[in-house]
């Protein structure tokens, strides 16, 4: 059973930067590709950002590319999302993710995420 917890999310302004966390309570951590997913209202969510197993392999979105740094610390079962010159569409939940074997693109691949924080990023 993997249950994950997200934290960080609040109100920011545009330009600002934030950092969101996410941390496992599973056994064996670093069998887990982990991403980072957004849900905006209206629209569907997507993965902006996954990286694998060891740590060294990224799959970022195009739209925060440069912008968005995904990051684990396997010893603490945590999992980073820093966030940097926030834009307006940027405004979701964002969700954490995990599944065993390699970094996904697609939400439909992730089999056990967190309940979600919410980022609002105003103007």
């Amino acid at each position: 059973q993997v249950q994950l917890e997200e934290s960080g999310g609040r109100l920011v302004q545009v330009g600002d930067s934030l950092r969101l966390s996410c941390t496992a309570s599973v056994e064996f951590f670093n069998a887990y590709a982990m991403a980072w997913a957004r849900q905006a209202p209206g629209k569907e969510r997507e993965v902006v950002a996954a990286i694998n197993r060891s740590g060294d392999s990224w799959y970022y979105r195009d739209s925060v590319k440069g912008r968005f740094t995904v990051s684990r610390d396997d010893a603490k079962k945590v999992v980073y999302l820093q966030m940097n010159d926030l834009k307006s569409d940027d405004t979701a939940v964002y969700y954490c993710a995990a599944r065993s074997g390699g970094i996904a693109q697609h939400i439909d691949l992730y089999d056990h995420w967190g309940q979600g924080t919410r980022v609002t990023v105003s103007s």
